[in-house]
């Protein structure tokens, strides 16, 4: 039995999902994620008027002030950045099917796709410019390179989540306990069968352990179910699924 605090989070999710139903996000989680895409849509809209800016207003200088435009790159790609995490911070919370393919790879990499919209064209133009020497292209046209992978690769989201791996984390947790409850901490990445098994305790620096749905735990920021379902079904006690169990077995009352 864990000695740390096991605190219930409690949002209104509606009635417990039955075993195989299709997963779906709480109401906080929702109204979170639709918050989160917002104010990435803002910051994406800002940077792509910064490159407005230094297509129509920089780079129609003379001289070209390159102060201004690296400086204008460097916010460009912080803008895109700071868009694409809120980005992918909404779609763990609020993820799109795997099934609906061209959905699914536009809402995972939308980030990466704005980013590279809201540098392409400032770079070619820079580098087609007739007012600034090759050196002048050469150092911004490079930043700005080199801006635009780093601030791409950001926006990439490399393991996406979907309504099916959600579905499938909510059937293993109810197959393996008979009900859709599982714990976290703060600090950790995954959510747990149990309070009592080894890792929630050791993550749990703050001396407390949350408990709540899958969707509840997806809502707090964790990014899937522990991959030690079998080893934390028996730490916890839980009986064998009755899938594994042979049809003429008996079983002990």
């Amino acid at each position: 039995m864990t000695d740390k605090k096991v605190v219930r989070v409690d949002h209104e999710s509606g009635d417990e999902p039955k075993n195989d139903a299709t997963w779906k996000p709480t109401a906080e989680a929702n109204g979170q994620a639709t918050k989160l895409r917002l104010i990435a849509a803002a910051l994406w809209l800002v940077a792509i008027g910064g490159e407005l800016y230094g297509i129509f207003g920089v780079l129609r200088q003379t001289p070209v002030n390159m102060v201004l435009l690296i400086a204008l790159i460097v916010v460009i790609g912080v803008l895109a950045i700071a868009g694409s995490l809120l980005w992918k911070k909404a779609n763990r919370l609020d993820p799109a099917r795997k099934s609906d393919t061209i959905r699914f790879f536009v809402q995972n990499q939308l980030g990466a796709i704005i980013t590279v919209i809201a540098f392409l064209p400032l770079i070619v133009l820079i580098l087609m410019n007739k007012d600034m020497s090759k050196n002048q292209k050469a150092l911004a046209g490079g930043i700005g390179v080199v801006v635009m992978l780093v601030a791409t690769t950001i926006g990439i989201d490399w393991n996406p989540p979907s309504v099916e791996q959600y579905t499938e984390e909510s059937n293993k947790v109810q197959d393996a306990t008979g009900r859709d409850l599982v714990y976290w901490t703060k600090e950790g990445k995954v959510f747990h069968l149990c309070e009592d098994v080894s890792a929630v305790n050791l993550e749990s620096k703050d001396n407390t352990i949350y408990s709540g749905t899958v969707a509840e735990a997806h809502a707090a920021g964790k990014e899937r179910l522990t991959l030690q379902v079998e080893q934390e079904r028996k730490q916890c006690g839980f009986d064998t699924p009755a899938d594994d169990v042979s049809p003429g077995a008996e079983t002990t009352p």
